[in-house]
């Protein structure tokens, strides 16, 4: 019996000391979150022209150029592996692209909270254990789950008021879009990282060490 006691309290401690945050963790889900608003701050240019091609090709298409704002999520999620990781660096960035200057301030931190909490959701579902791009791709969907839903109700012209064509084909773009742009290409990303080394005192860092 106390063998057992003491190998289940082993196994807490073990489980807590890997989802509690370390100053690292901080400082890294920071950087991260400034490095991705700057992201979102250069396609807030790009992204939106893109958008607006294809809104005006068919209404809706526009959902296609979405993931790569999704971004923070997914890769604070894959990075830092603690709860919250994915929604404080989603959200950093998004603070960091309204203050730089965009055309739709507050809404930028609003949307960046739904879309973090979607990717967020994701980690949590698989109790931040497993972070394969299968995953990954799933967090970016979720995360355009979240952004759909919040661009549903919130604004003067929220598109609950538009037609159930344009937020079915709507849905469908920003799925994709985020399960491409923000989930492959983010796990592509912090693979990417891995291999310069700059992830050496995280998991991501350590995976791919084995791998090789």
């Amino acid at each position: 019996m106390h063998a057992t006691a003491t190998a289940r309290n082993a196994s807490t401690g073990a489980v807590a000391r890997r989802l509690n945050w370390r100053v690292v963790d901080i400082v890294v889900a920071a950087v991260l979150g400034v490095a991705i608003g700057l992201v979102f701050w250069v396609w807030n240019t790009i992204g939106y022209a893109w958008f607006s091609a294809a809104d005006a090709l068919t209404p809706g298409l526009g959902g296609i150029a979405v993931g790569i704002w999704l971004l923070g999520g997914v890769v604070g999620g894959l990075v830092i592996r603690k709860p919250g990781a994915a929604l404080v660096v989603e959200v950093v960035a998004a603070v960091v692209s309204m203050l730089i200057g965009n055309i739709w301030g507050v809404s930028t931190v609003l949307e960046g909270i739904a879309q973090g909490l979607g990717a967020e959701l994701i980690f949590a579902v698989f109790l931040y254990r497993r972070f394969s791009l299968p995953v990954a791709a799933l967090s970016g969907v979720a995360a355009a789950v979240g952004a759909w839903v919040f661009e549903l109700f919130y604004g003067s012209s929220p598109n609950i008021l538009k037609s159930l064509e344009f937020n079915a084909i709507y849905l469908g773009t920003l799925v994709v879009s985020g399960a491409v742009l923000a989930g492959v290409l983010g796990w592509l990303l912090v693979r990417a990282l891995a291999a310069t080394g700059a992830l050496s005192r995280f998991a991501a860092g350590r995976e791919l060490r084995r791998e090789v």
